[in-house]
């Protein structure tokens, strides 16, 4: 079984976001049980909201193709979800939409399909941001991701992790675990070739 190459974000640019602290958790789980991790931040790939004229007009934009790159070079995504009003971010919706389309030379949703996903999410709240978690499933099976049963969701997540980024509760850190190896076993599975 290959080493799956996983890459981590949150759908989130704001600085202290508890999804990015999350996104940065399950990243650090995921290289400790021996996959290849590579973090990330969307704010560092800034893209205008998209708009197929402007893609006809001016192709796609660097961000876009950057953020593609990386996509063909991991088996898998680790993503953590915000939850906007009961949904999916604009930021990582608008960030799969750009990404989802074909450059010069590609096939369609090459960058999605094939891979394997895990879904997580954080909020300030008791519900720990799971209403988001559906619809980024359903966007991303829908273009050929396929995205592992286990998530885990983390309430209260202001009061939720400890100086050093680990979560303090005992219950939801072996969750977080478990679906972090649950992605990296079914990565490493799908042999997945990439560019």
């Amino acid at each position: 079984m290959p080493t799956p190459k996983i890459l981590a974000f949150a759908g989130s640019a704001r600085a202290d976001s508890l999804n990015k602290k999350l996104a940065a958790r399950a990243a650090a789980l995921a290289q400790d049980a021996g996959a290849q991790v590579t973090l990330i931040d969307l704010r560092d790939f800034p893209m205008s909201i998209y708009d197929g004229d402007t893609e006809s007009s001016d192709g796609l934009p660097e961000h876009a193709l950057r953020f593609k790159a990386l996509l063909k070079q991991h088996h898998g995504l680790l993503i953590a979800c915000p939850e906007y009003n009961g949904a999916i971010t604009p930021l990582l919706k608008n960030t799969i939409d750009w990404a989802s389309r074909p450059g010069e030379g590609e096939g369609r949703l090459e960058c999605f399909q094939g891979k394997v996903a895990a879904l997580v999410s954080a909020s300030p709240g008791a519900w720990g941001g799971m209403r988001g978690i559906p619809g980024v499933r359903t966007i991303l099976s829908g273009i050929g991701t396929t995205v592992i049963a286990d998530s885990v969701s983390i309430p209260k997540a202001h009061e939720a992790f400890d100086s050093g980024g680990g979560l303090l509760d005992d219950a939801l850190a072996s969750r977080l675990s478990a679906v972090v190896e649950r992605l990296i076993a079914v990565a490493g599975a799908a042999g997945v070739t990439t560019a």
